[in-house]
């Protein structure tokens, strides 16, 4: 849980230095999907690289959260959720995106194990 607080910090401090916070903002910005000057696509539909990443060819929010197994949770312009194991009890790890790369289970770094909930407190599966 560290881990993903730390990323998001770190994203959050990275698109804050990127507005301008020497005075930049005095030039022109990219403000909005149209004026990027790559337009990036997604499926043949623009989005705002600033705001939005393309998931499986769906344009997604960066605040969005999606579930990873029956209790856990990742946000897929981030991160992947992958199964460890494929037995009835199927256990699920959250591994981070590399970016500029495409991202796969078998080759992204480990950001955490995904546990039961059990009466609000996190126990492992065993």
């Amino acid at each position: 849980m560290k881990i993903r607080n730390a990323c998001t910090v770190l994203i959050e401090v990275l698109l804050f230095i990127l507005e301008g916070v020497t005075g930049a903002r005095k030039f022109s910005t990219f403000s909005g999907p149209g004026s990027w000057p790559c337009n990036p696509k997604c499926d043949g539909r623009t989005y705002n690289p600033s705001e939005e990443c393309c998931v499986h060819d769906t344009i997604l929010s960066f605040k969005r959260i999606n579930l990873c197994g029956p209790s856990c949770t990742y946000m897929p312009c981030f991160e992947l959720c992958c199964p460890e194991s494929y037995s009835p009890k199927k256990k699920f790890i959250v591994k981070l995106k590399v970016h500029g790369e495409r991202s796969h289970c078998s080759s992204s770094p480990i950001s955490r194990n995904c546990k039961k909930i059990f009466h609000g407190e996190d126990i492992e599966e065993d």
